[in-house]
């Protein structure tokens, strides 16, 4: 039965991950989860607007949801976690009279803040089940060895984010074994990979992810599954630069879920546009028996 919901896809989705949005809506249409994007949706605010200003930060949420609010679906999802977050946040905020006040004062109209908010990860573990998925699986990923990587903001703070275990999440785990994988146990996958401060500290960067790197190769990992935007970006447009800063020489290459789940799915190469990424995937391609990917210009 396909499900439809109001689509958030976040302003990297429109740029730098414009491959995770592509991957993403192929992946939903597939397991019948019908994405109607918001219209005329903005910013979220991102990490700048909730540090600077809470009311700020909670309007521009609440202007998206006033207009998800006047769809027919079943509620709000987004593939990004910060932008989940925020979502999230926000709604949770509104719930106080005060604060919900001067929120509709500056959106100038009513937000009751009540659709249920998602990840499309989340929609896809609980509405459709590894389990159901691995049933349509036509090119399992038999052969390639990876570690879900999931960030620290994806099911944290867990009294927010309401989506598996905060510490130990296993729903990519989970996913990644279903699509045929074999998935290693990896203990940085909550840790933070630097985030937006690779902007400004880029020497945290490095550190954290080269960690994360470091662990991953040690392993014998061939690949980084990640669900987060920002974690892919810093593991892979910045690895060039983690190598230099910690005398590595990594090529690991960071998917995104929804790529791999795509593959696995026999979805068109144009859905999963693994020319977008960094680090080249040929190697861990062909772990699978997929067609070699050209070398990314860099």
């Amino acid at each position: 039965m396909t499900r439809q919901y109001a689509y958030y896809p976040g302003c990297s989705a429109m740029g730098s991950s414009i491959e995770y949005d592509i991957s993403t809506r192929a992946l939903c249409k597939s397991l019948g989860v019908e994405l109607v994007d918001i219209p005329d949706w903005n910013c979220c605010g991102s990490t700048p607007a909730h540090a600077s200003d809470h009311l700020l930060s909670a309007s521009l949420v609440a202007r998206n949801l006033a207009i998800a609010e006047s769809m027919d679906v079943e509620g709000i999802i987004t593939p990004c976690p910060s932008c989940l977050k925020n979502l999230k946040t926000t709604s949770l905020r509104m719930q106080r009279k005060g604060f919900h006040e001067k929120v509709e004062h500056i959106v100038e109209r009513p937000v009751r803040a009540d659709l249920p908010i998602r990840s499309v990860l989340q929609t896809v573990i609980e509405h459709c089940s590894p389990e159901a998925i691995a049933e349509h699986v036509s090119k399992p990923l038999k052969g390639l060895k990876v570690v879900p990587y999931y960030g620290c903001i994806m099911n944290r703070p867990p009294d927010v984010m309401t989506f598996d275990d905060p510490e130990n999440p296993t729903s990519l785990d989970r996913l990644m074994r279903a699509l045929g994988a074999e998935v290693l146990p990896f203990p940085h996958k909550v840790d933070c990979c630097g985030a937006s401060l690779g902007l400004v500290r880029r020497e945290l960067v490095t550190r954290l992810s080269g960690r994360i790197l470091d662990t991953a190769a040690s392993l014998g990992a061939d690949a980084i599954v990640t669900a987060c935007p920002m974690c892919q970006m810093n593991l892979d447009l910045r690895q060039n630069q983690i190598n230099r800063a910690n005398g590595t020489q990594h090529r690991m290459p960071i998917f995104y879920y929804t790529q791999l789940a795509g593959l696995a799915l026999g979805q068109h190469e144009s859905c999963l546009r693994m020319d977008k990424l960094c680090v080249s995937p040929a190697r861990a391609l062909q772990q699978v028996g997929a067609p070699a990917q050209e070398e990314p210009a860099r």
